[in-house]
């Protein structure tokens, strides 16, 4: 499953850390955390089968910093709302970050069933994203395989998430997309000097479900 999982920790550090596992290698999770508070994870280089890292339920102040990523299914907030009564997560800083030939570059993700969860507080700062399927995305509709699909709606609340200075190249048309629950539409979205191109031509922007601001050079055009 994880390579490493930090669960129900405080004050952990992870620095100088290489995980390397086959691209098509499943459920091979390069570092997960949940239910832990005060985790930094500096300097690393992850490739796997699935998310790079992962942050799970009730993660509390987590610091990212100078982490490669790729092959893998990049940086993941989620799966969330597997549960009911579920802990949410908040103040995540994720920082210097290079992706290469991922599934996803920035990603929350959440099943489409109630859930008393949340997402809140989060920075995503100073990435490249070289060839990635989807570089920025919010799924609230997650589910993979398209099997066993709950078909509600989400109840994670997710507001106040920031991209700032995300820049590279995506390898399908769209580049940017909030797919977010209709009953607990994504707020205080901000984009901030994006720079995203697909095939050295412009790539495209997907919302639904969505309310934020743009400030800057947004590239795509913004559909907030």
């Amino acid at each position: 499953m994880f390579h490493i999982a930090i669960n129900g920790c405080q004050n952990v550090q992870i620095q100088g850390v290489k995980i390397i596992a086959a691209g098509d290698s499943p459920n091979t999770d390069g570092i997960h955390v949940q239910l832990s508070t005060n985790v930094e994870i500096f300097n690393s280089s992850i490739k796997t089968g699935d998310d790079c890292i992962s942050i799970g339920p009730g993660t509390k102040n987590l610091w990212i910093e100078q982490v490669t990523c790729g092959p893998g299914h990049g940086i993941s907030i989620g799966s969330l709302a597997k549960d009911l009564e579920e802990d949410g997560v908040q103040n995540v800083t994720v920082k210097k970050t290079i992706f290469s030939g991922t599934q996803n570059g920035l990603r929350i993700k959440s099943w489409a069933r109630p859930s008393s969860g949340f997402v809140q507080g989060v920075r995503f700062i100073d990435s490249v994203m070289r060839n990635v399927q989807n570089p920025i995305v919010i799924d609230q509709n997650y589910c993979p395989h398209n099997k066993n699909c709950p078909g509600q709606v989400s109840g994670i609340k997710i507001k106040d998430i920031t991209y700032e200075n995300i820049r590279g190249t995506s390898s399908t048309p769209i580049a940017i997309k909030f797919d977010c629950s209709p009953k607990n539409p994504c707020t205080e979205i901000s984009l901030r000097n994006v720079n995203l191109t697909y095939l050295d031509k412009d790539a495209q922007s997907f919302c639904c479900n969505v309310m934020g601001k743009v400030f800057d050079l947004v590239r795509p055009n913004s559909c907030l």
